[in-house]
This record gives structure tokens, sequence and C-alpha cells, in this order.
């Protein structure tokens, strides 16, 4: 049973950073050519257990994390192609109660790093930026694949860490249709995790396959600001520790609110807000998060 919770821990908080995001505008048309460099940070807290049989009790965490990505475009096959690269550097404190007993601990580093390749397949053709002036965005249907990378920091003798100790991978599908100034989105895709054979020194930690599915209505003002609700569901990922399997099956759904204010054509602030809305397992928490980003060609 320690072991259960200790996994219990360490794979919510990995999945917090890869599977509970609301990102909407992930397949919106771009020029190609396009270089974006942001830098965030994003406000975490909350009971990540809401299982009434878990031993876990009155599970709070909160983490302040410093996020930087990269974003890169380009033509490939003559459609829009892209290339983001995000590192997140975390501080995380909390306190629970196992079987009564109370206990607090904190991390601070690195936590995985995410790679993530996608293409618009239709809707969205390789343009410079006064060729896409003249495009009108009507229906857009892409993929991607996003990898997460065992970068994070990890003690094979620690109970929580913040890397995951494991890659994992995701492909997704997504399709978004422009309605006036009203735009419609729709994302799912599958992460699929490769073992930790290092969880407390000699332990296997395996996981199912994890589906996520996102939902995005925005709606673009003649200032280019837009703003835009989100809903989120993640179902499956169920886990086991050798040959011991865990009761942790996901069936969650979250929401939140996206605000994106540009400047100038190179400098823009986004600040979002989202929390969990039905939990059965992991996922009850709010994340406040404020992202600056600047672009060039």
């Amino acid at each position: 049973m320690r072991y259960f919770i200790l996994l219990f821990i360490n794979l919510m908080l990995s999945e917090s950073l890869i599977s509970q995001e609301l990102e909407p505008r992930n397949y919106s048309i771009l020029p190609i050519g396009l270089n974006a460099a942001a830098l965030g940070y994003i406000y975490s807290s909350g009971d990540i257990v809401s299982d009434a049989t878990s031993p876990i009790k009155d599970l709070e965490l909160t983490s302040n994390t410093i996020v930087a990505s990269y974003v890169r475009t380009f033509g490939l096959f003559g459609k829009l192609a892209r290339v983001q690269a995000i590192v997140p550097y975390v501080f995380l404190g909390g306190d629970l109660k196992v079987n009564g007993r109370d206990t607090s601990g904190s991390r601070t580093g690195f936590a995985d790093t995410k790679i993530k390749f996608g293409i618009n397949l239709i809707g969205s053709p390789a343009m410079e930026p006064r060729e896409m002036m003249k495009f009108s965005e009507k229906f857009v249907l892409g993929t991607s694949v996003v990898f997460s990378l065992p970068t994070g920091q990890y003690y094979t003798e620690r109970l929580i860490n913040l890397g995951s100790n494991r890659f994992s991978i995701k492909p997704e599908i997504g399709m978004s249709y422009k309605l006036e100034s009203f735009y419609f989105e729709f994302f799912t895709g599958v992460w699929f995790f490769t073992k930790n054979s290092e969880f407390l020194k000699t332990n296997t930690v395996t996981q199912n396959p994890l589906l996520t599915m996102q939902g995005h209505i925005s709606y673009l003002f003649p200032s280019k600001i837009w703003i835009s609700g989100n809903v989120g569901y993640s179902g499956g990922g169920d886990s086991k520790i050798n040959d011991d399997v865990k009761n942790d099956f996901q069936r969650n759904v979250r929401s939140g609110v996206t605000l994106s204010v540009p400047f100038s054509m190179s400098h823009s602030v986004k600040a979002s807000v989202n929390t969990g809305v039905t939990t059965r397992v992991g996922g009850n928490f709010t994340t406040l998060s404020l992202i600056y980003q600047y672009i060039w060609f």
C-alpha cells in the first residue's frame, strides 16, 4: 500500500504537466518562417486526490513553475508545419495525511522537457506573411505528436520527484472551424508511456494509455485580442507496480478561460485559468498562468 501511495503522487505530478493542459489555437494558421519565444509563470494549487477510498487525505500541493518555450514554423509538402520545445522549472511544496499521519515536503528543479511537432493537413497551406494576409481561414485539420523526455529531476531513492524517469508520446489530431469572428476547435490524442524501472530503486512502474480530449470556443476582437472558453477530458491511464494493479483509472473533466492581448506585432501576453469540474482520480486543482511571447521573422 505504501508503494501505491507514492506511485500515485508521482504519476499525478507528471500528468498535471502533460495531460491536464487546456491550450486553444493549437492548429491556427500562421505564416512560415515565424519564430516565437515565450516565458511564462504557472501557479497550481489543490488536492490532486479525490478518490474516497484512498488512504491519502488533505493533500494540498502548490507549484510555481517557470516555463520557457520556442516555436518555429516552416513549410512541409506545401503545408504549414511547426516545431516547439517546452522546458519547465518547478518549485513544489505540499502537505498531506497518509493513514492519519501528517507529512510535508518540497522539491525544486526541472520537470520533463516536451518537444512537439505538428502539421496542418487541410485548410492551411504554407504561406509567407503577405500571402496569409489575403487568405480566408475556414476549416483546418491538423495532426501533431508530442514527446515528453525524461530530463526532469529524478532521484531513485526519493519518494516524490519532479521528473517521471520515462519517455512519453502523444499522437493527436485536431480541427478548427472559423465562423465570422468565432473559432470552434476540437483536439483528441492518446498518451503512451514507457516503463520506469527505477521506482524506489528496484520497482517497475507501467501505465496504460491515457486518452485526452479538448474543446474550445474562441472569439477574435477587431483589436486582435481574443478570448476562449475551454473544456478538457482525460480518461484511462491506470497503472501498476511490478505485477500489482492499482485502482487509479481516470475520468476527469476540467474547464477554463484564456485571454490573449497583443501589444504590437511582436509582443503579446496570454493569461489563463482552469480548474477541475468532475474528478475520479487526480485533477482536482486550479491552475493560473501568465505567458509573455515575442515573435520575429
